[in-house]
């Protein structure tokens, strides 16, 4: 058929060195505390700094003239599809990283829309008297409030859909 290899898609390297696949890190690393080692499976650099660019490009693209209300209605859907996606991993660090950046991204666009007023009329009119961003309608998704499910290997659990050789076979 003419297939080839990529060089720049094929890898074969050492489980412990990690590799990136669909977004996901994947390596093994020693468990804290124990001297047992397990695989992990965690979202890769390149993913977070897609979804960061994401947030900041969607920050600047809601103009200043815009109600915050604006800005969250195209936020709030970009963080929970990508939570969504990297929530069976080991993700609750990037996830609390990612609030963080996105909370600062969207307090500093809050900032630029109202140069002259202080801290505590934004909080006010925005933060519904906290500091979590909010309009009227909808309040900014939390990707550090989401819990993640880690993959449980199940092993025999599993029922299998081939029957047992168990079975007798049936006399005619």
């Amino acid at each position: 058929m003419g297939l080839r290899l990529s060089p720049h898609k094929t890898l074969v390297t050492h489980i412990d060195e990690g590799l990136d696949f669909l977004g996901w890190h994947i390596q093994r690393r020693r468990k804290q505390g124990t001297n047992r080692y397990y695989v992990y499976v965690h979202p890769a650099k390149k993913a977070v700094q897609a979804a960061t660019r994401k947030v900041k490009t969607l920050c600047r693209q809601v103009g200043l003239n815009q109600p915050l209300d604006e800005l969250l209605r195209r936020l709030n859907p970009t963080l929970r599809g990508w939570c969504g996606y990297f929530r069976p991993g080991v993700s609750s660090r990037v996830f609390s990283w990612l609030s963080h950046y996105t909370w600062q991204r969207v307090w500093r666009w809050l900032r630029r829309k109202h140069r002259h007023a202080t801290i505590a009329e934004l909080r006010r009119l925005y933060c519904r008297g906290g500091w979590w961003p909010a309009s009227q309608e909808r309040e900014m998704f939390n990707p550090e409030k989401l819990s993640t499910t880690r993959y449980r290997y199940r092993g025999t659990v599993i029922p299998s859909p081939w029957p047992s050789t168990d079975e007798e076979p049936h006399a005619a």
